[in-house]
């Protein structure tokens, strides 16, 4: 199932069946940064309804992965993807973890008082304990084949460990910190999805619904701009529902969906 849905996603979100999502991977406006085509009506009265729309329809055991940084005004960052973390839990999801989008190239910022700014926050939010988390792995570094520790994790805490020998494994779950190009030739291969001013990697999108989703399962993304987690979630044969407010920017998507269901062959 692919639907495709032009409209306000605060009007469309009520047509979704109460905890029919497994996941949504989204990335909504930041503090007002991009004018998207002078559409954009953006604030806490729209990012708290669409949290709690979220939370309803979202399965138990779901999960929503919200791509999210702050502006800075007057010297300040905003703090409101922190302000959108706490909402979220006050709906109801608990705040399963904070990762890190870190660009490997990012834009120069004004760095006449701070560091260049370089990533992300991508905040995972669970409806409960999670159905589905298939952790991507890499290779473990260094030469040891087995070591000792005296500490060890109890019940989530520390604990001084008997120090017995551990054997290292080949692979391990990669860390929480996700590094991505975001350059023409990195994000995507299809230059029409740089018509719309804030895409994010196509490989981050792929890399949240292989952990937090199983084929056949239903992604959703309530911003979907050019459809970049659409795109993947087909690719990696999930259902998809999408909702875009922007004529334009659905128009991309729905080319970009086309194509790419063409060059599959269906």
């Amino acid at each position: 199932m692919i639907d495709l849905i032009l409209g306000d996603c605060l009007e469309k979100m009520n047509d979704i069946p109460d905890g029919s999502v497994d996941l949504t991977v989204t990335s909504p406006p930041y503090d007002n940064l991009r004018t998207y085509n002078n559409s954009l009506d953006w604030g806490d009265h729209v990012w708290k309804p669409v949290l709690e729309e979220l939370f309803r329809i979202t399965k138990l055991g779901g999960v929503v992965v919200w791509v999210v940084g702050d502006a800075t005004i007057k010297g300040s960052e905003t703090g409101t993807s922190f302000k959108q973390a706490l909402w979220a839990k006050e709906c109801g999801f608990n705040l399963h973890d904070t990762m890190i989008f870190e660009k490997k190239n990012p834009l120069p910022t004004d760095s006449r008082y701070r560091y260049y700014s370089c990533f992300e926050y991508m905040f995972v939010f669970s409806k409960g304990k999670v159905n589905a988390f298939n952790p991507i792995k890499e290779p473990t570094t260094g030469t040891r084949k087995t070591y000792k520790s005296s500490w060890g994790r109890k019940d989530d805490k520390m604990i001084l460990s008997t120090g017995k020998e551990r054997t290292v494994q080949n692979e391990k779950i990669k860390r929480n910190i996700f590094q991505y190009g975001i350059s023409l030739n990195v994000a995507t291969k299809d230059k029409n999805a740089f018509k719309h001013p804030a895409i994010f990697p196509e490989k981050l999108a792929h890399d949240h619904i292989i952990s937090w989703s199983n084929e056949g399962d239903l992604v959703f993304d309530p911003f979907m701009g050019s459809g970049t987690t659409a795109k993947m979630a087909i690719e990696l044969n999930r259902d998809f529902i999408g909702i875009e407010k922007d004529p334009d920017y659905f128009k991309i998507a729905q080319e970009r969906i086309d194509k790419n269901k063409l060059l599959a062959g269906g």
